[in-house]
């Protein structure tokens, strides 16, 4: 037998044997089942008819209503009665905070000047990611700390599946290739960030072919197409998200405050901090005014984003400012322009930035942009950077889909908080990540970072106190049943330690991907209502729906919708005020439904309608009516409504005589191409 025969026979009886085991056992590993996090059943199941014959309804805990806060807030406390933390800001950093220190059995305070969510928090691109952009930049630079970001951030993105799963959900993001080089370029990468996903359990990233980019995403260019790859990220509703945090910190027992402005801090004889002073903000607007309430706290954390150098100079007015802002305008187009379930991203715009266009509450968002800004309150986005945005989406998109700058339905501005570490020696460096600093007086900032990494940061914030102030937690005793059931004991896992990654937020343990059928066979609310309902609210969506007018008709049976365009209903409005502190109708056109970000227009035509419920169940005078529209009015210009309409009044809206056909903006901001009505197609 010769040296050959024999190599050949060793072949085929061990290495084609191998070969198949191991490629069976890598096939085996592909398809697995896998328990991928937002996919779960609900951790309680849904309320069924008793033996009775009654529908028995999950009682879920009270939250204190402001009123009862803002008592809690003024109440005169001696020494040992004092907060243990005092946040300012009420976006998602400080929400996030909030919730972290009351679960670790610390007293906690919460302030926001304006409402929670109102700035930065609620003007995301609606991504939890870990940042492809970030990933490429570590790799191509050898960066540590860009790598280590990613990292962090894909870590927390599973979390938000977690103790979120109405609010968040996973969407796979499509990289068109129109070069065949790019296609294991950018494959290495998706995979690169699989792996780096590590046990998240997340669906893998896969190669589409040209037909079948096509069929996927059929608003694609085709010209130049060879291929694409498709990765998984996550997307949340960011305002909904920061409520329910906010929410969820005060059922735990903060005292949780919205439009409570922080207007000075006190110090003790020794010059460190021991207090601030609060002025309720909502008074004011009725022509009213409110006493300054003193609070005493051991710890005061600063967490208020792009204003967070107004809070620190109130503490040390010659302190050095460490905000650099950045503002990232978004535009929001009719959903026609994406498929509902895919998102797409160019990574290399005409000037090297990276642009997303992605399914949002049912139509497309596209953004963002990158420029220096000043730090206001509303900030409007610029006409340049809506023409930027419209021009990059329109060279992916198939050439007989004209990209109109009628099509824009809403636009904003958000103000991205990027910060210097005011130790570093360098001070033209920005932080990369996040900033907790702590001043000499014992103000202690938490700045800086994105969305997906608020818990994190909120739990490095809290160890920092706790170290610095020497707080001493304590296991949480006597925890409301969030769930509405004592089927689970959500005081169980408190122990003292930060848990904020498995304490599931207000509507969690109830929510499931077929909760909305329950809510239509009970309530009869509508198909598209019920579906919004439970991925707003998860399984508080049975008390919106109760909190729903009864429309007479015998379908729908309840709920009537405040816009005829979108699914949000008049039980959102009562439910907002009651449980979630709405106060102002920009409250709920913009952070409690999402309509004013989806379509400014169709906010400025329910205007009269949420204003009227709001002043049937806060008792507003006529004077307060007003107030709200002209407030209401000057925001949605931070929205894109369209000038021309920005002196509307509520008798023009009613009756509806907001017609500007005849104006010269009619080119600038038309839907369509207003056909002649005489014109016939007969031959």
């Amino acid at each position: 037998m010769t040296r050959f025969t024999r190599a050949a026979g060793l072949i085929r009886r061990y290495a084609l044997p191998g070969s198949v085991a191991v490629g069976g056992g890598l096939l085996l590993y592909s398809y697995r089942p896998l328990n991928i996090p937002g996919f779960e059943g609900p951790a309680v199941p849904p309320p069924l008819y008793g033996p009775d014959g009654k529908f028995k309804l999950p009682r879920f805990p009270k939250v204190k209503s402001r009123e009862e806060q803002l008592a809690e807030l003024s109440k005169n406390r001696s020494p040992d009665e004092e907060y243990d933390v005092l946040v300012i800001g009420g976006g998602a950093t400080g929400a996030g905070v909030a919730l972290d220190a009351v679960t670790r059995g610390l007293k906690v305070a919460m302030v926001e000047r304006d409402d929670f969510s109102s700035g930065t928090s609620s003007k995301s691109t609606k991504l939890v990611h870990g940042g492809v952009r970030y990933l490429e930049k570590a790799v191509w630079n050898l960066d540590y700390s860009q790598y280590q970001l990613v990292r962090e951030a894909l870590k927390e993105r599973k979390y938000f599946l977690q103790t979120a799963p109405h609010l968040s959900s996973w969407l796979p993001i499509m990289v068109p290739l129109d070069k065949w080089w790019k296609a294991p370029y950018y494959w290495a990468g998706t995979k690169f960030y699989d792996f780096l996903a590590g046990s998240e359990g997340i669906e893998s990233s896969y190669f589409l072919t040209r037909s079948k980019a096509l069929d996927a995403f059929p608003m694609l260019k085709s010209t130049d197409l060879v291929g694409a790859l498709v990765y998984y990220d996550g997307a949340h509703n960011d305002s909904r998200m920061n409520v329910s945090l906010a929410m969820t910190a005060a059922l735990y027992g903060a005292t949780v405050l919205n439009h409570a402005e922080v207007t000075s801090l006190t110090k003790n004889a020794q010059g460190k901090l021991c207090g601030a002073t609060i002025k309720d903000r909502i008074p004011e607007r009725s022509g009213n005014s409110s006493e300054d309430i003193t609070v005493r706290a051991k710890c005061i954390i600063n967490c208020t984003g792009p204003f967070t150098d107004s809070i620190r100079k109130l503490d040390d007015q010659s302190c050095k400012e460490i905000v650099s802002p950045a503002s990232g305008v978004h535009v929001i187009l009719p959903g026609y322009y994406s498929p509902a379930k895919m998102g797409l991203i160019d990574p290399s715009t005409s000037d090297g930035r990276v642009i997303f266009f992605l399914p949002w509450q049912g139509n497309t968002i596209a953004g963002t942009t990158d420029e220096k800004s000043i730090v206001t309150q509303n900030p409007l986005p610029d006409e340049k950077s809506i023409q930027w945005i419209l021009n990059e989406i329109s060279h992916y998109l198939a050439p007989e889909i004209k990209v109109r700058r009628g099509d824009v339905l809403a636009a904003w501005s958000g103000l991205r908080p990027l910060v210097m570490d005011p130790k570093a020696t360098n001070t033209e460096s920005l932080v990369r990540n996040h900033l907790i600093d702590i001043s000499d007086s014992g103000l202690i900032t938490c700045a800086g970072g994105k969305w997906t990494t608020y818990r994190q940061m909120a739990e490095e914030c809290v160890d920092a106190a706790v170290k610095e102030f020497k707080l001493k937690t304590k296991p949480v005793v006597n925890a409301p049943y969030v769930s509405g059931t004592e089927t689970i004991n959500d005081g169980a896992i408190l122990d003292g330690s930060c848990r904020t990654h498995n304490v599931r937020l207000v509507g969690a343990h109830g929510f499931s991907k077929t909760l909305f059928i329950n809510l239509i066979q009970y309530y009869g609310v509508e198909t598209e209502v019920a579906k919004h309902l439970t991925e707003s609210y998860g399984d508080r969506a049975w008390t919106v729906a109760a909190m729903c007018k009864e429309t007479g008709l015998r379908f729908p049976a309840r709920g009537e919708r405040i816009s005829t365009l979108y699914p949000f209903v008049d039980g959102e409005v009562r439910y907002a005020i009651a449980h979630e502190y709405a106060q102002t109708a920009v409250d709920i056109l913009a952070r409690r439904t999402r309509l004013s970000f989806l379509n400014a227009q169709a906010a400025l035509e329910c205007l009269p309608r949420v204003i009227d419920i709001m002043s049937q169940e806060l008792k507003w005078d006529r004077t307060r009516e007003d107030r709200e529209w002209s407030d209401t009015v000057k925001f949605l210009e931070s929205m894109g409504l369209p000038p021309v309409m920005l002196s509307a009044t509520r008798a023009d809206v009613e009756k509806g005589k907001i017609d500007f056909k005849s104006s010269e903006e009619y080119k600038l901001y038309s839907r369509h191409d207003q056909p002649l009505l005489a014109q016939s197609y007969d031959n």
